[in-house]
Order: C-alpha cells, then sequence, then structure tokens
C-alpha cells in the first residue's frame, strides 16, 4: 500500500473515532483552552512512552487508540486556536466535522508535502522516536505558550500541532502495517 492511501486510512480511522465521541459527548471540548489541549496531548504521549517502557497496561488500552488519541487533539488543537474556547458548547456536531476536516485536509496537503521532501525518512524510524519527538513538541508548544504564543524565529503553535499530528500518523500506519 503506498502512503498516500494508509495516511488517508489512518485519518479516516480517527475521524469515525472523534465523530462517534461528537455523537456521545457532543463538541464539549469547545470549552479547552489551547494550553489544556496541550497538556491532554502530553498525557496521551506520556502514556505510551510508559507503556512501550513497561511493556503492559494495567487499564487494558493499547498504544494504538492513544496514537488517534493525540490524532484528534492535535486537530481539536488548532480548531481552538482558530476559533478562540468558549464557556460552553456552542456549535453541533455537523459544524464541529466540518472544522475538523477543514484541518485534516491542511494537515494532509502538508504530510504529503512533508513526506515528498524527507523521502518516507519516517520509515525507518522507530515508533518509540516519534513518542519522543511529539513529547518535544509539547514542550515547545507549551514554552510558546508560557510566552503568550510570540516566537522569534521558531515554528508556532498550530505548526507544532501539525506535526503531532504526522508523527502520531506515522505511529498509526506503523503499528498497523
Amino acid at each position: 500500500m503506498d502512503t498516500n492511501t494508509q495516511v488517508d486510512d489512518a485519518l479516516r480511522v480517527c475521524r469515525e473515532v472523534f465523530a462517534a465521541k461528537l455523537g456521545d459527548y457532543g463538541a464539549s471540548w469547545r470549552i479547552m483552552r489551547p494550553e489544556s489541549v496541550t497538556d491532554q496531548i502530553f498525557i496521551k504521549a506520556k502514556r505510551i512512552r510508559s507503556l512501550q517502557i513497561k511493556g503492559r497496561s494495567e487499564v487494558g488500552e493499547g498504544i494504538l487508540p492513544e496514537f488517534m488519541a493525540i490524532v484528534n487533539y492535535a486537530i481539536v488543537g488548532i480548531i481552538q486556536l482558530r476559533h478562540g474556547f468558549v464557556d460552553t458548547k456552542d456549535i453541533e456536531p455537523g459544524e464541529a466535522i466540518g472544522w475538523y476536516d477543514t484541518v485534516v485536509d491542511e494537515a494532509r496537503e502538508l504530510l504529503h508535502r512533508k513526506n515528498h521532501d524527507y523521502d518516507e525518512a519516517w520509515r525507518g524510524m522507530r515508533v518509540a522516536s516519534y513518542v519522543d519527538f511529539i513529547l518535544t513538541k509539547i514542550e515547545r508548544i507549551k514554552e510558546i505558550e508560557y510566552h503568550g504564543g510570540a516566537t522569534v524565529v521558531s515554528e508556532g503553535i498550530e505548526s507544532n500541532y501539525l506535526d503531532v499530528l504526522n508523527y502520531s500518523i506515522f505511529g498509526i500506519i506503523k503499528l498497523t502495517e
């Protein structure tokens, strides 16, 4: 299977989970400030790393669902940066899916361009490295958040969320090959 198809398949599964959760909870995530989204991604990445190191789960949930959650939280983070946070749910699931799809389309295009330039280097990497890179990106995002979103020469928060999303997609692909 080619990379584009694998990326599309991974994103489709993540979207299915996102849509199902919208059915259960609505767009309750709209109340989250971007910093809270960043912390949620941090928690998920730390759990993956912990499971990789310990080799077992006490609650029975594996690594793959955590990578999918990171994809979805990265998308939520971008949505929150673009649309702001609110005090109560302010959109219906259909609008949330529309925002989600917009971010996914942009992320997919960026992933394809980067994959071209890097000549699929991610295929030679280990899944553990994706997690370490995600955790590094989260630390960078936190620093930028501490500085009110301002950077001097570095990419901003949204770019880092997109990188987190991409590394998570690579993890999903590797774990499902």
